[in-house]
């Protein structure tokens, strides 16, 4: 007992000099961290929570490695990590950390469980104990089986992991059956995804080999760039971050947006996360972004036929040195963004102000904006997260403003309370109330035509108004005979060619309900039909562009959505 009562404080003392040490960098700092490593990784940790701690500081020194010699040991460290004894004894705790050789237990969005299927089907499983819609999935076999089988439902009986292991091939299981089933069932794409998410099926994915860990994550092709100085924790400056471009943003070719878009799955799967636009991203639509200092972003489009009808959503991966470290969620319309900004957990307390900064410079850059909102879920608005992080006050102190008075009132009472007792911190309570409304920045002058301020929802009412008022429930008809009404006012008079049939059915109702579309000049209609086909091919950025340009569109669905919010 006194030996392992000696182990116990060895590993926690060690574990501590490492924590502390993990920020330093200059001069010495490489060699105390190694003497640390030294010390701390050949020790038998005797708790869970010890392994976590471990591995989440590996995995940010190999974001922010002193020199060659640390990289060289925590990738020595990593690599070997999923055989540690340590790990073996404490699997089971360690279950959803992402760590290689752990199992992740999360109920997938459609997307993402039909990748998981496809690339690991033997290791995807649902876990039945938690399934709570048996009912509801026997109610619906007959979508998922062929009519020759139609007989054979009224014999079934039992639970569904029993009927499922009877109808399934031998050689697979049960959760590649199902989500094969789905993928074959009738209906469109958003059929099937709704049905499948609305059972929240929840599945389990054993490790395996190249199964998605965090262990392991890195893009192999980022350079790495070694740290000399401590990390910046310093507010950015807006103005300077917004109008200073990244050194270089490249278009990479569809293989490597290929293991991108992996990357960024896996980045989501490994902290039971999921993100549409890493869900749909499309491929053909990948740029990496170098800002400096081993600091990068991959900057995921979405597939044409997953865009949204106005906005353009676009998904940034966070890179240091190859490791993921967090990402963004960015809108882009009326030459403004609406930004979703997340550091992981391991990686907080470093440089996400710096981070940040980079983001509203890359969105100047590629989508020429120069608003930006960061909306309240993001705050802590129906956010946990967001409000234990502190996140109103991160961009308020950056810059970021409130519009509505009774956020400045209460923001001005927080202030005041802070000068007198500088040790203040918000409650709760009041951090909930704080992030009741978004934030807005501006680098120009105010203005109220920019996402989170312009009603979107006033124009999709606009368009419904319109479809029901001439074609009642008979939308398709309306949709088509609109595309071609659309089509011929913008001056495309010739056959429409299938590339561009979804561009004009998604978007002829909309351009018939622009107010004065009929008296704008041939070259302004051309124009239209341009920014039209835009959207639904190739990059949505170059759709930004081309409507942040139209100004006569822009005033159109200024007065469409009726004013502000």
């Amino acid at each position: 007992m006194p030996g392992k009562l000696r182990d116990s404080k060895r590993v926690a003392g060690s574990l501590r000099v490492l924590e502390s040490r993990k920020l330093e960098y200059g001069p010495g700092c490489a060699e105390r961290k190694l003497a640390a490593l030294d010390a701390l990784l050949p020790l038998r940790l005797s708790r869970s929570d010890q392994v976590l701690r471990l591995h989440e500081l590996l995995v940010f020194l190999r974001a922010y490695p002193d020199d060659s010699r640390v990289l060289g040991r925590v990738e020595r460290a990593l690599a070997a990590f999923e055989r540690r004894r340590d790990l073996a004894r404490h699997r089971d705790d360690l279950a959803d950390t992402g760590i290689a050789g752990t199992e992740l237990r999360y109920p997938f969005f459609w997307f993402t469980a039909r990748w998981l299927a496809r690339r690991w089907p033997e290791r995807l499983r649902v876990e039945w104990p938690d399934f709570e819609g048996g009912s509801r999935l026997e109610s619906i076999l007959g979508l998922l089986v062929p009519y020759c089988e139609s007989t054979v439902l009224d014999e079934l009986t039992g639970p569904p992991a029993e009927w499922i292991r009877y109808l399934k091939g031998s050689g697979e299981t049960d959760a590649a059956f199902l989500i094969r089933r789905f993928e074959r069932m009738a209906g469109s794409s958003f059929t099937r995804e709704s049905l499948f998410e609305s059972f929240d099926l929840p599945l389990l994915l054993s490790p395996g080999p190249g199964t998605p860990s965090r262990t392991h994550a890195r893009y192999a092709r980022s350079p790495v760039v070694y740290r000399k100085e401590s990390l910046s924790r310093a507010r950015p400056d807006l103005r300077s971050e917004t109008l200073r471009p990244p050194l270089s943003v490249r278009t990479v070719s569809r293989r490597e947006g290929r293991r991108l878009v992996d990357l960024a799955r896996e980045a989501m799967v490994t902290r039971s996360r999921d993100l549409n636009v890493f869900e749909h991203a499309d491929e053909r639509d990948v740029r990496l972004a170098d800002v400096g200092g081993g600091l990068q972003f991959a900057c995921l489009g979405v597939v044409p036929e997953r865009r949204l009808l106005l906005e353009s959503a676009y998904g940034f991966l966070t890179l240091q040195n190859g490791v993921p470290i967090g990402y963004v969620l960015l809108s882009a319309l009326f030459a403004s963004s609406e930004v979703a900004f997340n550091v992981f957990e391991t990686f907080r307390g470093g440089e996400a102000g710096r981070v940040f900064g980079r983001v509203l410079g890359l969105a100047h850059a590629l989508f020429g904006s120069d608003s930006f909102t960061i909306g309240a879920d993001q705050l802590g608005q129906d956010n946990e997260e967001g409000l234990q992080s502190g996140a109103w006050w991160f961009y308020y102190k950056s810059g970021f403003r409130p519009l509505a008075r009774h956020v400045q009132r209460l923001a001005a009472r927080e202030l005041a309370r802070i000068r007198r007792k500088p040790s203040h911190r918000s409650s709760v309570p009041t951090l909930i109330r704080l992030s009741s409304e978004s934030l807005f920045w501006y680098l120009g002058s105010e203005r109220a035509d920019v996402l989170g301020r312009i009603s979107l929802g006033n124009i999709g009412l606009a368009i419904s108004r319109r479809l029901a008022r001439q074609f009642g429930a008979d939308r398709e008809a309306g949709i088509e005979e609109s595309a071609r009404e659309a089509a011929r006012l913008l001056g495309r008079r010739s056959r429409m060619v299938a590339a561009e049939r979804m561009a004009w059915e998604r978007w002829g109702p909309l351009v018939l309900c622009l107010p004065g579309v009929e008296r704008w000049s041939p070259a302004v209609k051309r124009g239209l039909a341009d920014i039209v086909v835009a959207k639904w091919s190739g990059r949505e950025s170059d759709f930004v562009r081309l409507f942040n340009r139209h100004h006569p569109l822009r005033r159109a669905l200024v007065r469409l959505a009726g004013g502000e919010r």
